[in-house]
């Protein structure tokens, strides 16, 4: 009798557990999804494949934080110039596409801490006569830049002299500076790393002039958006980032992408 009630304890010790993990199992299952805007049109981060899927290093980030977050996440494919009016209005419930986390974009929608940092940079036909890149030597010369970006911002402030052109996407951009329509453009320089050296057609081009950080226009990095209320969310976003960031599955992404450590 002994031992069978030990084993009665212990079956239904049993039976509750997996009880409980039904449970959690059934409520993840059914827990509505949360949908991710990514643009899908800024390699290597984020682009739409051969069978129009979304790929790239913030898919790949995304589908591990969904992972550890246990968020059943759906992706939303959506353009650059409504990627915060259409967070706010709830077509999708945050953004995870190389938002540069600027003071004007703080003002709208709650951030997590950053998941990656880049420079922006000035690039040029490697022919190009042009030295340096202040604003006095870009007066009258035609800058390129790409729509609702901190590169337009930035470049719209400081070199109003220049005749400042803008293009609806970075592909866009890039083949204008290829085709010569433009003298210069401003970029993330690790979004145009990828086209410069991967590409036959970004060998015409080079890197001029220094790194550009300026946190009033391109924030403290790229950071993942969520609606201001949406608080919930945002906690469990950066604690799984903090998660992948310390048993390595960020720095595994970050290796197939890049050969050098984007954190």
């Amino acid at each position: 009798m002994h031992i069978f009630g030990r084993w009665s304890k212990l079956v239904l010790r049993v039976a509750i557990a997996l009880s409980v993990l039904g449970a959690v199992g059934q409520s993840h299952a059914q827990e509505a999804p949360t949908k991710v805007a990514v643009e899908g049109i800024f390699p290597p981060f984020n682009y739409l494949d051969s069978n129009n899927t979304l790929q790239g290093f913030d898919v790949e980030i995304a589908n591990a934080l969904c992972d550890e977050a246990r968020l059943n996440c759906e992706f939303v494919a959506q353009d650059w110039d409504g990627m915060i009016p259409n967070l706010l209005a709830g077509k999708y419930d945050t953004i995870i596409s190389s938002m540069s986390m600027s003071a004007e974009r703080k003002e709208k929608v709650g951030f997590t801490a950053s998941y990656y940092d880049s420079p922006s940079v000035f690039v040029v036909q490697k022919s190009s006569p042009l030295k340096g890149m202040q604003a006095w030597d870009l007066a009258g010369k035609k800058l390129g830049v790409t729509s609702s970006t901190a590169q337009a911002s930035f470049a719209k402030d400081n070199y109003n002299g220049a005749e400042r052109i803008v293009y609806p996407s970075s592909p866009e951009l890039y083949k204008a500076l290829e085709a010569k329509e433009v003298d210069v453009i401003l970029e993330d320089k690790l979004a145009i790393y990828d086209w410069l050296t991967n590409t036959k057609a970004g060998s015409c081009c080079e890197f001029r002039g220094e790194d550009i950080k300026d946190p009033k226009y391109f924030g403290e990095g790229a950071g993942i958006a969520v609606r201001p209320d949406d608080t919930e969310l945002l906690k469990r976003l950066d604690q799984a980032l903090q998660k992948i960031q310390a048993d390595g599955t960020y720095d595994r992404i970050n290796a197939k992408y890049f050969p050098f450590s984007i954190r």
